[in-house]
């Protein structure tokens, strides 16, 4: 590793680090928003501005640091923004802050992995290239998958970074609003887990397949020699 990627693996663990040590997962939990749901809510409608900067803030500083807490933080944004204006923020929140981790990983780790598969990694690397773009959008609507390993893991592809960026915006679009919907109505919330029904899963899979299994159908096809 040269001196750049060590000071910054060594600040990033610092970072994680201070998070667990301060005990500021507290502050990310369901019963946590709840209770000052509406101390939030005065504040936001005396600091509009701030209140969305600093949830900007906190939104990408855990996503692109991979601390848990997303699905949270989410949920408020549609507790404090409402529907239309919490799923913008969110999705770009989130968005940036997924880009920044698939950096980090991207510069940290990826010589790495070059210098010891890199002869194993070519074909990989060929077909990525090709139909990364359809695969990232999968994994992206599959819920089941944390978000914060395939940042991860899509840093040590040849993804192009603004192709990362779009598809990852794109394909969490539906996700987010099923989140900041149901933050809209947070007083009727009472865990996670029922957000997102096993039949709401398999739609977002299906959703998420079918442009890649349309691409290879339509490559198979036989073709017209006349």
């Amino acid at each position: 590793m040269s001196s750049a990627q060590i000071r910054l693996l060594a600040f990033i663990i610092m970072l994680i680090v201070l998070f667990f040590f301060l005990d500021l997962q507290s502050f990310l939990t369901l019963n946590y928003l709840k209770s000052q749901q509406q101390s939030i809510t005065l504040y936001r409608d005396t600091h509009p501005i701030q209140t969305t900067c600093l949830y900007l803030l906190i939104y990408i500083a855990v996503t692109g640091l991979s601390l848990p807490g997303a699905a949270i933080l989410t949920l408020a944004g549609g507790a404090i923004f409402g529907l239309a204006w919490g799923t913008l923020i969110v999705s770009f929140a989130s968005t940036i802050g997924a880009t920044l981790a698939f950096l980090a990983a991207r510069f940290l780790f990826s010589d790495a992995v070059q210098a010891k598969f890199g002869d194993r990694l070519a074909v990989f690397e060929a077909g990525f290239e090709r139909d990364g773009a359809y695969y990232l959008f999968t994994l992206r609507l599959v819920p089941v998958i944390p978000f914060f390993g395939i940042n991860l893991l899509m840093g040590l592809t040849p993804i192009k970074t603004w192709t990362f960026f779009w598809v990852s915006q794109v394909g969490m679009l539906a996700g987010t609003l099923v989140y900041v919907n149901a933050g809209t109505q947070l007083a009727k919330i009472d865990s996670l887990s029922g957000l997102l029904s096993p039949a709401l899963i398999g739609s977002f899979t299906l959703l998420g397949v079918f442009p890649l299994l349309a691409k290879k159908l339509l490559e198979n096809l036989p073709r017209d020699q006349a």
